[in-house]
């Protein structure tokens, strides 16, 4: 990451990855019907709920544009939805608000006990979305889309998040085009980017007025980009070869290269630079404090934030005490096979910083090395599709595609994250890995982040939704549960070296140890620094201290925490909860429990919140007991 989606960032798009077919009953949970078909009937009530959901769906839709392009549905009657982009002014706070308070007073007209399995269990996840989404409105720096998106962030702007980090890259990677039409959306697009980048300035220049601001390490890497950005000759301008390659590949008649050069010379540019001056002047007296304990209700607003990412209602204390405690197991099996390779002096976490010095262990810093990178990244999926019978009782194509993050936001982005395949087979999944130093990746961490990016993680998933779209209501794919999503992909991890992946490669197996202890500290350290008041250097130096890490790559990760609270701590409490339903169902089923019917159980849920997913697996439990 799990991480934030970015390019509407991923996770503004988790999970995104349904048909927009209405259907007229709501459809059993593939999987799970296979076991419990007597108890997956529609009922009289399911009917009236579809065509609720649908309803809710499409509503949502209307607010985020861009997903409707991300899952390949803005076509037909949803065309119009192709040119535009999200409202992030006031007004479009209002909007979302006024959203998630008619969807909870329409599910208040629901009778849940009426409704089939399947209904309630998707009945309780959108209440629980719903829910959250209205508890953000106590923020004024909230949100009520947060419940859908799976997280928060308390800035507009960020080094990660934002129209300049976002747009570009969407247009270039989502945005499909294939006649004129899409080529006038995509101009009407390029319009809309000005426009956020001038709502995002209002918001940055009333928050400031209030005292919300980010620290001042985050906003010099945001107003780096942004000069950067602006020092870029338009011709150089993705948003200008883009279009300008596409549609000459298409032989679209039109001088569209004119066109979009003169809309970033007169719209974008002048925006930014409008932005840039409102971010100079509002975070002109920022501070180094990462956490947002030092916001106007700051201490309630991460107990919010951490029930977002974790979908639980563990207190910030709680899940520090889980990260201290799985990180010392952690380190003590890493130690073992540390010991096996005659590496025995000092600290686990000194050892292994000493390993990620030897340049041995990374692929050479320039464009060959990157390129011999990407090229394992393929070589490592390659070799888990061959363990996937085992894992998985679904054959999937999951087409997925590996690629570099693009340069021009690589370095404020995450390590490594994922973009879902659209609907329509237009574009596949797509696997970005941040490549702005190869000393980011040691050889031996690699497998395990294309594991959890790749298959069986996120790609997995999503083409599990992509490939049964049909079958599934749409609101499915407009909602994301963090810790689920993450903790899948995290759980994922587990399972290809349960399998053998790393049999033969004691290196790799310490990188997907290692990379397990790095979300146990997140833990620490996320709930250090927006509960417990830790500064961002102890934090940056927990993190090296105890993971071995380098120091670019851990301040890289604190200050992704420091701008999105409670979203990193999702991966592991996710993976707990994950592993315990998982021993649940193995003591209540014995011989009975099959390890790929777990696993397709849980992808075919479609995403819940940790408190939902219990009764996910009851279910699944029950039918296989009356199989």
């Amino acid at each position: 990451m799990s991480n934030k989606s970015q390019n509407f960032t991923r996770r503004d798009l988790l999970l995104s990855a349904l048909s927009a077919t209405a259907v007229g009953v709501l459809p059993a949970l593939p999987g799970l019907a296979r076991a419990q078909s007597a108890q997956a009937a529609p009922t009289a009530a399911d009917a009236g709920f579809a065509k609720l959901l649908d309803n809710f769906a499409e509503e949502i839709l209307r607010l985020s544009p861009s997903s409707a392009t991300a899952l390949g549905l803005d076509k037909g009657e949803r065309a119009a939805l192709k040119s535009q982009l999200e409202n992030v002014s006031r007004a479009g706070d209002a909007a979302w608000a006024g959203q998630v308070k008619s969807m909870l007073k329409r599910l208040s007209g629901v009778d849940r006990a009426q409704l089939g399995a399947d209904a309630q269990i998707r009945y309780d996840t959108i209440r629980y979305a719903a829910n959250e989404g209205l508890e953000g409105l106590r923020f004024s720096y909230g949100g009520a889309a947060a419940g859908f998106n799976g997280g928060t962030s308390p800035f507009p702007v960020t080094q990660q998040d934002g129209a300049l980090t976002r747009v570009p890259e969407f247009l270039h990677s989502q945005h499909q085009i294939a006649n004129a039409a899409d080529a006038e959306a995509y101009l009407e697009r390029v319009t809309g980017m000005a426009r956020m980048l001038d709502q995002e300035s209002a918001r940055i220049a009333n928050q400031a007025s209030r005292g919300i601001l980010p620290p001042n390490f985050i906003a010099r890497t945001a107003l780096g980009q942004m000069q950067d950005y602006r020092k870029t000759a338009v011709a150089q301008q993705k948003l200008v070869t883009s279009l300008t390659e596409r549609t000459q590949k298409l032989g679209l008649a039109g001088d569209w290269n004119a066109r979009v050069t003169q809309l970033v010379e007169t719209q974008v540019y002048p925006a930014l630079e409008r932005q840039i001056a409102t971010y100079t002047k509002a975070t002109a007296k920022a501070t180094d404090v990462a956490g947002v304990h030092r916001l106007p209700d700051g201490a309630a607003y991460y107990e919010w934030a951490l029930r977002l990412g974790t979908s639980t209602n563990l207190s910030p204390r709680e899940v520090h005490t889980i990260g201290l405690e799985q990180n010392k197991m952690l380190q003590s099996r890493i130690d073992a096979i540390l010991k096996a390779q005659g590496i025995t002096q000092g600290t686990v976490g000194a050892r292994l910083l000493s390993l990620s010095k030897d340049p041995k262990r990374f692929y050479a810093d320039n464009d060959k090395g990157r390129d011999e990178l990407i090229a394992y990244c393929n070589d490592r999926i390659d070799a888990v599709r061959a363990l996937m019978p085992k894992i998985s009782n679904m054959s999937l194509k999951a087409p997925l595609e590996v690629r570099r993050v693009p340069v021009d936001i690589e370095a404020g982005a995450p390590l490594g994250y994922m973009n879902f395949a659209s609907l329509d087979g237009s574009r596949p999944a797509i696997y970005y890995i941040n490549l702005k130093s190869t000393t980011l990746w040691p050889k031996s961490e690699i497998a395990t982040l294309t594991a959890h990016e790749g298959l069986p993680g996120h790609a997995w998933q999503g083409a599990y939704l992509a490939e049964h779209h049909d079958e599934l209501p749409l609101i499915s794919s407009l909602m994301g549960f963090n810790a689920f999503v993450e903790g899948w992909a995290l759980y994922a991890e587990q399972l290809v070296d349960e399998f053998g992946l790393y049999v033969n490669d004691p290196y790799s197996q310490i990188g997907y140890l290692q990379a397990q202890q790095f979300r146990a500290c997140r833990l620490v350290v996320d709930t250090g620094m927006h509960a417990m008041k830790w500064t961002r250097e102890q934090a940056i130096r927990f993190l090296v201290e105890s993971t071995g890490r380098g120091e670019q790559a851990m301040t890289s990760e604190i200050d992704r925490y420091t701008v999105s609270p409670g979203q990193a701590c999702g991966y592991k409490v996710g993976h707990n909860e994950i592993l315990r339903q998982r021993e649940r169902a193995k003591a209540a089923l014995g011989a009975r429990f099959d390890l790929p019917g777990f696993n397709d159980a849980l992808v075919q849920s479609c995403g819940v919140p940790l408190t939902v997913l219990p009764t996910v697996i009851d279910r699944y439990i029950a039918g296989l007991k009356k199989a």
